[in-house]
C-alpha cells in the first residue's frame, strides 16, 4: 500500500511512463521494458503417465527442487522484438550484462529508453561494479532509465511478455538450466518471427478516471483503488497482444 506521503512520486512516475508509452515508433530512439523472474527448476519423482484416448496426461504431486533460475527478458512492444536469458543468478552483475547484450541487439540505436522496475540492482552503479568506468560510463550513455513507480511494476509492458513467456513456454517441470536455455530460445525465436508486438492502450486519462478526483497528497483512498491487489487485470484489459 502506498503512503500518503507517496502519492505524489507515486502519480509522477507513472504519468511518466505513460508518456514514454505514447511516442511514435523510432529505431534511432526505440522503448524497450525489461523485467526478471526467477523460475524453480523441478525435477519429477515419478514418471509422468501420458495422456491416451479418453484420459488425459497425469503428472504426480510429489516433485524434486533443484535450485531456480533468473530469466531476464527485454522486449520492445513496437516492433515485437524480445531477447530472453536464463541465468544462474539475479546478482547486479547479471543485470549489467544482460544490459550489454540489449545494447549490442539494439546497436543501431542512439538513444535506447528502458522501462523497468526499482529493484536495487537496476542502478547505473551495478555498471561500474562490473565494468571499468570508460566502459560502464559508455554503457550507461546508451540508455534513458525509466523506472515504474513503486507499487506499480504492472505499468511495465516487460511483465505481460513474461507472463507470455509462463504460459506458454515454463508453465510445465523443467528440472535443468540446459533444457529452460533451449525452450526459451525457441519460443524467442517464433516470437520474433512473427513480431508479436504489445498494444498498449492504458493512457494518463485512463489513470485519471480511476482516481476519479484530482491528484494531490490527500487522494489515499483512490490510489489504493488504483494499486489494489489486482490492478494488473484491469491493465490487461486494456492490451492486446498476439
Amino acid at each position: 500500500m502506498i503512503p500518503p506521503e507517496g502519492n505524489g512520486e507515486f502519480v509522477a512516475r507513472m504519468e511518466q511512463v505513460l508518456d514514454v508509452y505514447r511516442r511514435p515508433y523510432d529505431a534511432q530512439h526505440p522503448v524497450v521494458c525489461m523485467d526478471e523472474s526467477p523460475r524453480q527448476l523441478i525435477r519429477e519423482t515419478r514418471t509422468p503417465l501420458p495422456a491416451a484416448p479418453g484420459r488425459v496426461a497425469r503428472y504426480d504431486y510429489e516433485y524434486e527442487r533443484c535450485g531456480v533460475a533468473s530469466v531476464f527478458l527485454a522486449v520492445e512492444p513496437l516492433s515485437g522484438q524480445r531477447s530472453v536469458q536464463v541465468r544462474e543468478r539475479r546478482t547486479r552483475t547479471d543485470w549489467s550484462y544482460f544490459l550489454r547484450d540489449i545494447a549490442r541487439l539494439w546497436a543501431g540505436a542512439e538513444k535506447i529508453t528502458l522501462v523497468m522496475d526499482n529493484l536495487n540492482t537496476h542502478a547505473p552503479g551495478s555498471l561500474y561494479e562490473t565494468f571499468s568506468p570508460a566502459v560502464a560510463k559508455a554503457l550507461w550513455d546508451r540508455f534513458e532509465f525509466i523506472y515504474t513507480p513503486k507499487h506499480g511494476s504492472w505499468l511495465n509492458m516487460a511483465e505481460i511478455e513474461l507472463n507470455v513467456l509462463i504460459r506458454q513456454c515454463l508453465d510445465r517441470r523443467i528440472d535443468n538450466i540446459r533444457e529452460m536455455r533451449e525452450e526459451v530460445a525457441a519460443w524467442q525465436h517464433a516470437r520474433n518471427n512473427a513480431g508479436s508486438g504489445i498494444d498498449w492502450q492504458f493512457s494518463t486519462r485512463d489513470a485519471r478516471i480511476k482516481l476519479k478526483r484530482p491528484f494531490g497528497p490527500s487522494r489515499l483512498d483512490s490510489l489504493r483503488i488504483l494499486t489494489s491487489a489486482s490492478p494488473f487485470r484491469d491493465i490487461v484489459r486494456h492490451t492486446t497482444y498476439c
